[in-house]
């Protein structure tokens, strides 16, 4: 079945790291590819492109055929928004088919400077349910990059109910790593290292191994300690699925991946869509399976394309690259293991052997000779006495396989879609000749003509006849161009140099690149300019006290809060229905009082329940936490406050929640000091709330560890619910237990262990016109919660310094209190 939403063909979207990705990408069937510039894009360990070799990397797209997006997907801070504007201008000018947005200010302001340069909602966006595609749609975006965590049941939602209707065409990724967070919502390594997942230098701290302690003990998992490292995507089953679904782009992930990894995916699924378009039954053969492995596996899985399963998403045996099952050691001797290969293996080949153990330390090397079952390897290369029967051996890599993937894009590359052009030739003796071409582009003809510096003269023998034109003529190489319909309308019988034809088919071919290439309208105004309307009194203009809200998580806290006179209270439970108890004990406990209670974090088709239970409790207001809930609570009279998971991070993000309704907006925690001091000197002081302690929220996803792993259960219809029953943390290497936590909807949130605090610069962030603190509640207990109130009380009373409470707080805790990410320091090396 053809997309529900497009008349385009579905798209097979390839990553490129470097050119020669770029180069395998197109040479084996992708019909767009993604690549970042240095700044602004979510993968800045890759290569990635100059923006000098940004125009040819263009062209060479365009020439055969292929689209060329760029990836803009990190939030952009204030001091950055005229280095945007400029990188706007410079893509919108290289013709780039269309920019990969995170930052929602950022859309607003290619909006304003290059009005036709076509946006895309990146997954790193959050956009989990149509609330969230018609936000985005309003927007002026003109394709949704939907989240990871999406299954078929609930894409199926996205189609519009009218059938005559055109939704936004969407997007999926259907191959690669899986981020066991929702994507644009991870803030692990800024938590921990101040290396902001949303500026691309994520750590993969989820690759790491974590000890589960259950109700404050340890419990064995056995060899299963990488518990937050999910199988890599494969959904190439599930190509006709998605079509039928109105999917209309299928990306693969992997910009930091090898050209071999591209080729060997790229091939894989350019047959699947066109065996799924073509109406054939599609499953991918055994060497299909074998190629993708090979190419770069921990494991392949649907994902989420067919619901939750927790025992099968996370494996939890190993964070890092395995390959295919190569079977299990039968036999060790002092220097062979022997055993039946599960799939062929020969000199040359890579393996690697899994013990169960520490993965950082296990061995592995290429094959030196295979004798029968036995597999020997280069003397004293490998310790035999580590291994033992049944340890696990995967295959790595097989350099035959390379081999043949690398055929693939070296050597000479012809346009896989060729643009036809029809030739008029005309012209007499003594007169110049002209050659005209049109071509269709974008379903508009485009006329150009090249005349000669010569003279055509009369030919004596050899004339220029049909054949001759065809035959010089249509050697238009490696251009994109071929030659169509050739009309000669020479009159009488003439003759032009050779090499005089070959500049004009040069010449035409210049003159037609040129037409084809778009021409798109900007302004050149600055990022000043767009915030010039923005400009406010100053600091010192805003007289209001300093005022603090409390944000609960347990209905003792809550009564802790109300004891210490708070007079607005955030409640964030863990079981919703509990809300209208709290929205009553508010009520009933002070005067004056106002409760807003907190939406989930991420909302899916079909959730939108979850609203209705916030409005029927009725609250004071709610405090939104994604893009669906600000387009169900537009019309509610309810105040509403959006929280940090908004990620505004400029002026220009914060003007746009506050046009949609938003009383206030929450900063970002990806910002520093100097980035937060920034944002208040560029916008009104009184649009922001600050969250000065906390324990910073690391993961939110849908993997669920209680399900997984102290559990047989697949969801919550069958898991026995564990959460509700057990107190739940993870034990990273260094010793530290952070925090489990489950939600309404069954997902995860992993908390530091370590609360953070901005209290040593309360007075600077005071003096920069701030009035509205936040202090976020976790475990803590009635008569811990009312001291932590009571002291940032004191600091916003003026009672107090904030290195006084930073010393109070962390001689008092247990774990201690760091001054976390909005301290400024020098990010750790991305090589680390």
């Amino acid at each position: 079945m053809p997309p529900a939403h497009t008349t385009e063909s579905p798209e097979l979207l390839a990553p490129a790291g470097d050119w020669d990705c770029v180069r395998t990408a197109v040479a084996n069937g992708a019909d767009a590819i993604y690549f970042g510039l240095p700044r602004f894009n979510a993968r800045l360990r890759a290569e990635n492109f100059s923006e000098a070799e940004l125009p040819e990397v263009v062209e060479f797209c365009h020439r055969h055929g292929v689209k060329a997006y760029v990836a803009f997907n990190t939030l952009v801070f204030t001091d950055e928004l005229e280095d945007a504007a400029d990188y706007l201008r410079l893509l919108n000018r290289a013709g780039v088919d269309a920019l990969i947005v995170q930052d929602i200010g950022l859309v607003r302001m290619a909006a304003a400077l290059t009005p036709e340069l076509p946006i895309h909602a990146s997954t790193q966006m959050t956009v989990t349910s149509p609330e969230g595609v018609a936000f985005t749609r309003a927007l002026g975006i003109e394709r949704v990059v939907l989240a990871r965590e999406l299954s078929l049941r609930e894409l199926e939602k996205f189609q519009p109910a009218d059938a005559g209707a055109e939704s936004l065409p969407l997007e999926v990724f259907v191959h690669g790593a899986l981020c066991v967070a929702y994507s644009g919502q991870c803030l692990t390594s800024e938590s921990l290292g101040q290396r902001s997942a949303n500026r691309g230098e994520c750590a993969q701290a989820c690759r790491m191994p974590y000890t589960l302690v259950v109700d404050g003990a340890p419990r064995d998992l056995g060899d299963r300690r990488y518990l937050l490292s999910p199988q890599d995507l494969a959904a190439v089953s599930e190509i006709p699925a998605l079509l039928e679904r109105g999917v209309g782009s299928f990306k693969i992930e992997g910009r930091l991946k090898s050209p071999e990894y591209v080729a060997a995916v790229c091939q894989v699924y350019r047959r699947a869509i066109d065996e799924a378009l073509a109406s054939r039954a599609f499953q991918p053969a055994p060497a299909d399976r074998y190629q993708l492995e090979m190419a770069f596996s921990r494991g392949l899985y649907s994902g989420w394309m067919h619901g939750v399963n927790h025992q099968e998403l996370v494996s939890a045996r190993f964070g890092k690259k395995r390959g295919a099952m190569a079977g299990r050691i039968a036999r060790v001797g002092q220097d062979f293991v022997e055993f039946d290969p599960e799939t062929p293996l020969k000199p040359g080949d890579g393996v690697v052997f899994d013990t169960g153990g520490d993965t950082e330390t296990e061995q592995g090397g290429r094959i030196f000779g295979v004798k029968g079952k036995r597999l020997l390897f280069q003397h004293g290369h490998i310790d035999f006495s580590r291994l033992k029967p049944g340890d696990r051996v995967w295959k790595t890599d097989d350099p035959e396989l390379n081999k043949r993937l690398r055929q693939s894009f070296t050597g000479r590359m012809d346009p896989r879609r060729s643009c036809v052009i029809d030739l008029r030739v005309s012209g007499r003796a003594g007169e110049t000749l002209e050659i005209q071409g049109s071509v269709i582009h974008r379903d508009a003809t485009i006329i150009r003509s090249a005349r000669s510096a010569l003279p055509l003269e009369a030919a004596r023998k050899a004339p220029l006849t049909t054949e001759s034109l065809r035959h010089h003529l249509e050697r238009f190489g490696g251009s994109g161009y071929a030659l169509g319909a050739l009309e000669n309308a020479l009159e009488g019988e003439v003759i032009l140099p050779i090499g005089e034809l070959n500049r004009l088919r040069r010449d035409l071919v210049f003159q037609l690149d040129s037409a084809r290439r778009p021409h798109r309208p900007e302004s050149p105004a600055s990022a000043r300019e767009l915030l010039s309307h923005l400009q406010h009194p100053g600091p010192t203009a805003n007289a209001d006290a300093s005022s603090l809200r409390v944000l609960c998580r347990t209905m003792d806290q809550l009564d802790s809060a109300l004891a210490e006179g708070v007079a607005e209270l955030y409640v964030d439970f863990e079981d919703i229905r509990r809300y209208k108890d709290a929205v009553a004990k508010v009520r009933d406990a002070a005067a004056g009082a106002q409760i807003l209670l907190a939406t989930p974090r991420i909302q899916k088709a079909g959730e939108q329940g979850f609203f209705r239970l916030i409005e029927n409790a009725e609250p004071h207001g709610v405090l939104i936490r994604n893009l669906g809930a600000i387009a169900h609570f537009r019309a509610s009279p309810l105040r509403k406050i959006g929280d940090f998971s908004l990620n505004v991070a400029n002026p220009l993000t914060a003007e746009l929640f506050i046009d949609q309704g938003l009383e206030r907006v929450t900063v970002s925690y990806d910002l520093n000091i100097a980035q937060v001091l920034d944002l208040l000197g560029a916008a009104p002081p009184e649009w922001f709330e600050l969250t000065i302690h906390q324990h910073m929220p690391m993961f939110h996803m849908e993997h669920c560890v209680f399900a997984a792993f102290m559990s047989n259960g697949k969801d919550y219809t069958d898991c026995g619910r564990p959460c509700e029953k057990h107190r739940v943390s993870l034990r990273d290497r260094v010793g530290m237990e952070h925090p489990l936590r489950a939600d309404v909807g069954c997902r995860n949130t992993l908390f530091n262990a370590v609360p953070q605090t901005g209290a040593k610069f309360f007075t600077q962030l005071e003096a920069a016109g701030l009035r509205r603190f936040r202090l976020e509640l976790l475990d803590e207990n009635a008569g811990e919660a009312r001291r932590i109130i009571r002291a940032y009380q004191s600091l916003l009373a003026g009672e107090t310094q904030g290195e006084a409470l930073w010393t109070t707080l962390k001689a008092q805790s247990q774990l201690g209190v760091t001054r976390g990410a909005m301290q400024m320091t020098k990010p750790a090396s991305l090589t680390e």
